[in-house]
């Protein structure tokens, strides 16, 4: 068998998957600044937690997400700029309003 068949038969494979157009890359779109201002709602504290009231702190702080802290439960540490976290003890009276 000659050797520019073998050749031949190698490349021909791989030039069925080249293209002659540039990939196009997409790039997403950048976020929405939606940063949380926790000293918009500290007004809050104190009050009962409720869902109407979360949506008022949410509303207040310009956050994205709202966080329940119920008591006694565990949360991640991670940090959001959009996000707005309401701490509440037993009686479900608001004790802390924080971002992150």
């Amino acid at each position: 068998m000659d050797i520019r068949l073998l050749a031949i038969a190698a490349v021909l494979p791989l030039a069925a998957c080249s293209s002659s157009e540039a990939p196009v890359e997409s790039t997403p779109p950048p976020p929405a600044e939606m940063t949380c201002k926790a000293d918009a709602a500290q007004s809050y504290v104190g009050q009962a937690a409720t869902p109407d009231l979360g949506g008022a702190i949410l509303k207040a702080t310009g956050a994205r997400t709202l966080r329940w802290g119920p008591p006694r439960s565990a949360m991640t540490m991670d940090y959001r700029v959009d996000r707005v976290n309401v701490m509440y003890d037993d009686a479900y009276k608001i004790t802390q309003v924080t971002c992150g």
